[in-house]
């Protein structure tokens, strides 16, 4: 692990590193922020698309939150970088800044973009081993992100002890950032893409032992057409998966949606943790 840089906040760290990723071959960054003393857990931030590993730290204001709750902030970028592959730049929904937390299949991008695998595994394993916080993980996100915390989270959730999620893709299979996505990385064949769709897991059988937690703003300007919490709401009702589902009047898609209802989700995150 290299330290790029290092900033006292509210009497811990924030941080962001960079290092060899065995998952993605590439070299990958990740902020970090350090509560003063021993975390007494961790939670793992996916942010959005477009956005890399400083924006949370940077716009979302959870330093101050996380500093009294005592909880570490690990927050990896949204892609491998600097591969160059065909079609990789062309648009803001597929390639760089949009892996979307899916390990990819199709040639070309199934060496390096698994991101499910680098999240899920690699910096996972980091985080318990470097700061021995085994069974003491949740994860969160937002957007592209949140569909990534809801898939991993319900994926593994031996793993991940708590799951919420800001305005997240909840039913990707049917909107188009998420087929887009799903078929870039995955293939045309949609039965392909539903271990990466929140509702198709819940369907097939998913399910995590506590309450989902939601935020959504009710003025968001890709609520319907990406969206689509009430996909997520059917499908958690279907299959006996507590939600607690929020809309949020007059809050759009943005970090200052994000900013004001972050220590909400800290909170929740932190009542998980064992004692």
């Amino acid at each position: 692990m290299k330290t790029l840089k290092s900033h006292r906040t509210f009497e811990g760290r924030t941080k962001f590193l960079e290092h060899d990723s065995a998952a993605t071959g590439t070299k990958m960054r990740f902020g970090v922020f350090e509560p003063k003393g021993e975390p007494r857990g961790a939670l793992l931030w996916l942010s959005g698309l477009t956005c890399t590993e400083e924006n949370f730290l940077t716009k979302a204001g959870a330093q101050r939150g996380a500093a009294a709750e005592r909880l570490l902030l690990v927050c990896p970028d949204t892609s491998p970088r600097g591969l160059d592959l065909p079609g990789e730049r062309d648009s803001f929904d597929f390639g760089v800044g949009a892996g979307f937390y899916v390990d990819a299949t199709e040639p070309g991008y199934r060496e390096h973009y698994r991101m499910r695998t680098y999240v899920a595994d690699e910096l996972y394993d980091w985080v318990t081993r470097e700061y021995s916080l085994e069974g003491r993980v949740g994860i969160f996100g937002h957007s592209m992100g949140g569909h990534g915390a809801l898939t991993l989270g319900l994926r593994q959730p031996e793993k991940f002890r708590s799951i919420s999620a800001f305005a997240p893709i909840a039913h990707p299979s049917a909107g188009p950032w998420g087929r887009k996505a799903l078929s870039g990385y995955l293939g045309a064949d949609p039965a392909a893409w539903r271990a990466y769709d929140a509702c198709e897991l819940l369907r097939a059988g998913a399910r995590h032992p506590r309450p989902i937690r939601v935020d959504q703003g009710a003025a968001d300007e890709y609520l319907e057409t990406q969206l689509q919490p009430e996909a997520l709401r059917a499908a958690c009702a279907a299959t006996g998966q507590a939600l607690d589902l929020r809309y949020r009047e007059g809050y759009d898609h943005s970090y200052y949606f994000i900013a004001t209802f972050i220590d909400e989700h800290l909170g929740f995150h932190a009542a998980a943790l064992p004692s």
